[in-house]
């Protein structure tokens, strides 16, 4: 198996490309060191490698954060050496029969207003594929009093640039097509 990997906007973060689908059309998971792993035991594998914060596993990519004090030729080897050895046996990445998504998607128009399936639409179709393709998610939670609240998964969470993603690129596009949003805040 050829691991690929390919830079992401933020410096402790970079997505390994296996050739292969990750989650597929399952919904993505996010792993942080400090949380109990108890269903994927390839984010298990990785966090015993030293330097390893997050692991974010998207439809065909696995995009992993570091500690900054850690450098990436450090970590690359021991990274790709674990996942061909996990990946090429054919394992799977989370062994759970109904997966969680890392945070509830809306899936249902019951009781949701016209505003918030607008809002979700526009993150869904516009902001989603352009963050997947630096290595990260993000995820519409709610929309309360003018204020849109998302979350950061993968590359996108403690990215350097977040902050200015969601201000300049998110809130304008949202405001632009939706008046009734006033600001976006990060969860």
């Amino acid at each position: 198996m050829f691991i690929q990997t390919e830079a992401t906007p933020n410096p402790n973060a970079l997505i390994f490309i296996p050739g292969r689908d990750v989650m597929g059309s399952l919904p993505h998971k996010s792993y942080n060191k400090d949380n109990p792993v108890d269903d994927s035991p390839l984010a298990e594998i990785l966090f015993n490698i030293d330097g390893i914060e997050d692991v974010f596993f998207g439809a065909d990519f696995i995009t992993i954060s570091k500690r900054a004090s850690v450098e990436w030729p450090v970590l690359k080897p021991p990274i790709i050496s674990s996942l061909n050895d996990y990946l090429s046996e054919g394992n799977p990445v989370v062994i759970n029969d109904a997966p969680k998504p890392a945070c509830e998607k809306i899936n249902s128009d019951i009781g949701i207003d016209k505003i918030t399936k607008k809002i979700v639409e526009l993150i869904d179709t516009k902001v989603r594929p352009a963050v997947a393709q630096d290595g990260g998610d993000i995820i519409f939670h709610s929309f309360k009093e003018g204020v849109v609240y998302l979350e950061m998964f993968g590359a996108c969470s403690g990215c350097p640039s977040s902050t200015a993603t969601l201000k300049i690129g998110i809130e304008n596009m949202l405001k632009h097509y939706i008046p009734e949003v006033k600001r976006i805040e990060a969860i």
